[in-house]
């Protein structure tokens, strides 16, 4: 996910130790055992399912400051009838933050044994033997009524490697009073943003063009908006092509022109949401976020506050705006996988999804939400985020996907400086050194 800030990662620690590849477990187990039991003079049963109590699940995911994912271990812990506790453990704030802690731990072969994980990390961790893959009935029940797009996000090699907690995705966001009608097309909004410009109005787009992943994502909806994609089917070398260089020129001519705000090279998403709060914006692509946020803090702007689709590249070809969201894995070096996969699942069950929806503002990642009174109330936005899903791209999906996106941001970045015929060959040339595994990324 982008666009989070600063917070604090949770001191503890998975107890005890595990073996360095899950098959090896058992016979770890029963070392440890000759091990300790002399000292322990038969004060522990080792080895054993169930200790004293219900067996601790630790879940590893972002900060959520709504409660929902904190009222979602509780609810899961509940039903389980005394079998497991779910401890719910704060990441840090940020993607690269949360990502690094992970890392590290499972590279120490920590028994994890729920892991929230950003969209882009499955192929990583599964490379590395970190996540357990989904199989047989946990993966029919992963399956049943999600939604295909975030699937494939935990999908590498043929195989689901978690299954989706949540969703997010971009859509036109604009003041119907300045603007009666929104844009189709990119090409559109900067024509109007220029009208407006003249006029002495409200009119800057508002889009993430900071150097992060912010403009990694913005890069790659505009490629597949216009019929390409960042690496081929295959996920060996980069495809990129004339759809990139489309991309590049129209970040480079929304930097150029009236319709960018001063601060473009330096905006995330929450500083779009305070500048369309602000009142000098006409437009912003956003999540749905900045929605509630709007009504909350400027209920004046409020009133003309409307949504429509991510505007595409060409006329009569549909956008496919990049998703983002969380997909919860299972640790493959946990005790205890088998109620891990069985509390995962009812983490993202209806009713938890439906209060992440509600409190925390996460889209749902079930399709049969999306026409459910309780979240349409909320939501009046809820079938364009369902169109808008249904039609989505997902980042490039590869082991080395931190490199590729590293390229493409420092490459674009400030979005005033590019030039796009010369900066895509470039992008190129670091994606095949990244996918290769050398060359250095800056």
């Amino acid at each position: 996910m982008v666009g989070r800030t600063k917070g604090q990662a949770h001191p503890a620690r998975a107890r005890g130790e595990a073996s360095p590849r899950p098959a090896g477990r058992g016979t770890a187990r029963r070392l440890r055992c000759l091990t300790v039991l002399p000292l322990l003079a038969g004060l522990l049963s080792c080895g054993s399912s169930k200790p004293d109590g219900p067996v601790s699940l630790n879940w590893y995911n972002f900060p959520d400051d709504s409660g929902a994912l904190a009222e979602a271990a509780i609810n899961c812990t509940r039903a389980s009838g005394g079998r497991y506790r779910i401890a719910y453990n704060k990441l840090p704030r940020g993607a690269d933050g949360q990502r690094q802690q992970l890392v590290r731990r499972l590279a120490a072969h920590d028994a994890l044994d729920i892991l929230g994980l950003d969209v882009t990390w499955a192929a990583e961790f599964a490379e590395a033997e970190w996540i357990l893959p989904w199989t047989g009935s946990n993966r029919r029940s992963a399956t049943e009524g999600t939604l295909e797009v975030p699937l494939q996000t935990a999908t590498w090699k043929g195989k689901l490697y978690a299954v989706p907690y949540n969703t997010n995705t971009q859509l036109l966001w604009y003041r119907s009073d300045l603007v009666p009608k929104p844009p189709k097309t990119w090409a559109e909004m900067l024509d109007m943003a220029r009208d407006l410009a003249k006029e002495g109005k409200p009119h800057y787009v508002e889009i993430q063009g900071a150097q992060y992943e912010g403009l990694t994502v913005w890069f790659n909806t505009l490629v597949e908006s216009a019929g390409g994609s960042i690496l081929n089917a295959a996920a060996t070398a980069p495809s990129l092509g004339p759809p990139a260089v489309q991309a590049a020129t129209i970040m480079h001519d929304l930097a150029t022109s009236p319709a960018a705000d001063p601060s473009l090279s330096n905006q995330m998403e929450d500083q779009n949401r305070l500048a369309m709060e602000s009142g000098t914006a006409a437009f912003e692509l956003n999540y749905p976020f900045v929605y509630p946020s709007m009504k909350a803090n400027k209920p004046e702007l409020f009133k003309s506050f409307r949504w429509a689709p991510y505007p595409g590249v060409d006329p009569g070809r549909p956008s496919k705006p990049t998703i983002g969201g969380i997909d919860l894995a299972i640790g493959a070096y946990s005790r205890h996988p088998g109620l891990a996969f069985e509390a995962a699942l009812c983490l993202r069950n209806r009713q938890n999804q439906m209060t992440a929806a509600l409190k925390g503002g996460l889209p749902p990642t079930l399709r049969a939400l999306y026409t459910d009174k309780a979240l349409t109330k909320s939501y009046p936005f809820a079938s364009e985020v369902l169109s808008a899903l249904e039609n989505a791209s997902v980042r490039p999906q590869t082991p080395a996907y931190q490199n590729v996106s590293i390229a493409i941001s420092h490459t674009l970045s400030p979005p005033s400086g590019i030039q796009p015929r010369s900066d895509v060959e470039n992008i190129g040339s670091q994606i095949e050194d990244a996918l290769q595994s050398k060359g250095l990324i800056p």
